[in-house]
Formats: structure tokens, C-alpha cells, sequence
């Protein structure tokens, strides 16, 4: 028991840099205070004791803001963070490692009693502010939930689901869309690289810049054409503007934060 307290603890100081002794992580972060009532009250559930685990979840509930039903299956290394307003439906699973931010619901979709309802989340998932997550399905390992985020449907390894209703990024290298070299853990899980709409008008900008490019070779070429002597045409000169690339991608890209 103790062992996994220390385990949660150092978590704790690894992922929140306002956490700056074990003591205060320990006696400060409801999180983790959370944490160990809910592994009272899942021993009660699973040991046939079931208004004592409702009761304990109820105390916890009570006393930290965050409602884990005694059902739930939470790993090690978890982290609720705030974690005001977090609710932990019966039949969610939460891996190893995983980061809950305030306002999360792991939600259920279905009334039907014994079926798998809420989600499982793999290992190293970050969960960010506000986001729902309904249904019994899987969010793979390492992936990314963005705030306020609604996901309805299955996230792979390594993906970002951001928006209503959820859009999955694909991971990039097999890592999530906001891992950054030598980074381990991100804060709330999101960047500007897991923007859609910044993404899109980054295609837009590079290909807009790519066309007047190929335009401007293309006059080069008929101005070569035009002065040769076999094919004499005035009416095809270009214009000094013609030739001049005047498209300003990089201001444009600096504009959308990239």
C-alpha cells in the first residue's frame, strides 16, 4: 500500500511543477486523495460489500469533487489533476500512467445493466479539461483527448481526438500529435499541431506558395521562348510582376502561429 502511495506521489511531482515537496502532494492534491478511497471502495465491491464501496465513493465524492464508482478500474501512476467535476462511470478502465484534467467525464451511452458502458483508456492517456468521453469503447495507448472534446468513437495508440464531435489526428511516428523530442509528458495534451483548422490552412498557404512558384517558372520559360529568334512573340512578354514571386507564405504562416 505504501509503496503505491509513493509511486502516486512521485507521479504527482513529476507531471505538476506547483507540486513541490512529497508532504504537499500528499496532504494537498485531492487527486490523489481520490485515489486511495477509491481502492477501499473497489476491494469492497469486488468483495461482495457493495453499499459499503457506494459509500465509500460517496464519502470521496464528497470530500475531493471527484466521483469514481466503486467499479471502475484505475491503474497505476494515475493522475487526476484538479480533477474537479470528474466523473469515473462503473465500467470505465483507466491504464497505467494516465492523466485526468478537471471537468472529465468517462461517460456510458448504454442502460443496459453488466455490459460494458463507459470507456477503457490504454496506458499514457492525457484526458484534458472538460472532455467527455461516452462509451464502451478503447482509447489506445499514449493518446491525447483535447478540452472540451466529445469522443463517441474509438481513438487509435497515439492519436488526438479534439472537437464536437470528436476528429481523430493520426499519430505521427507512432507518437501522439504533440510530442516534441526530449518531451515525455505534455501538459493538457494539446498543441497548436493538433489544430485542424491550422493544419488545413497550412496546406492552403504551402499550396497557394507552390502555384505561383510553378506560375512564375512558367513565365520564365515563355520569356526564353519569346526571345528566341525561330519564335518571335511580343504578345506573350511577361510582365516584371509576372516573374516576381509575390506570395507571402512565410508572413502567413507566422500569422497562424507556425
Amino acid at each position: 500500500m505504501f509503496s503505491r502511495i509513493r509511486s502516486d506521489i512521485q507521479c504527482i511531482l513529476d507531471r505538476d511543477p506547483a507540486a513541490r515537496t512529497a508532504w504537499e502532494a500528499l496532504t494537498c492534491y485531492p487527486g490523489l486523495h481520490a485515489l486511495v478511497l477509491h481502492r477501499r471502495a473497489h476491494w469492497c465491491w469486488n468483495n461482495g460489500f457493495k453499499w459499503l464501496g457506494r459509500f465509500i465513493s460517496h464519502l470521496g465524492r464528497f470530500f475531493t469533487g471527484i466521483e469514481i464508482h466503486p467499479g471502475a478500474k484505475i491503474g497505476q501512476r494515475v493522475f487526476f489533476d484538479h480533477a474537479m467535476g470528474v466523473v469515473v462511470g462503473e465500467t470505465a478502465e483507466i491504464g497505467d500512467g494516465c492523466t485526468i484534467y478537471q471537468g472529465v467525464t468517462l461517460g456510458g451511452t448504454s442502460l443496459y445493466k453488466g455490459a460494458k458502458r463507459h470507456p477503457t483508456l490504454g496506458r499514457d492517456v492525457v484526458v484534458s479539461a472538460g472532455a467527455k468521453v461516452l462509451g464502451g469503447f478503447l482509447v489506445g495507448d499514449g493518446a491525447k483527448i483535447g478540452s472540451n472534446a466529445v469522443v463517441i468513437k474509438p481513438v487509435p495508440a497515439g492519436a488526438t481526438a479534439v472537437g464536437i464531435p470528436a476528429r481523430i489526428i493520426p499519430s505521427k511516428t507512432g507518437e501522439s500529435a504533440d510530442v516534441t523530442p526530449g518531451t515525455k509528458f505534455s501538459a493538457y495534451g494539446i498543441t497548436l499541431d493538433d489544430d485542424p483548422v491550422s493544419q488545413a490552412m497550412k496546406g492552403l498557404i504551402d499550396n497557394a506558395s507552390s502555384q505561383e512558384h510553378q506560375i512564375a517558372l512558367l513565365w520564365q520559360a515563355i520569356e526564353k521562348l519569346s526571345a528566341s529568334p525561330a519564335t518571335p512573340r511580343k504578345d506573350c512578354v511577361p510582365t516584371d510582376a509576372a516573374l516576381q514571386e509575390t506570395f507571402e507564405a512565410d508572413k502567413l504562416n507566422q500569422l497562424m502561429g507556425k
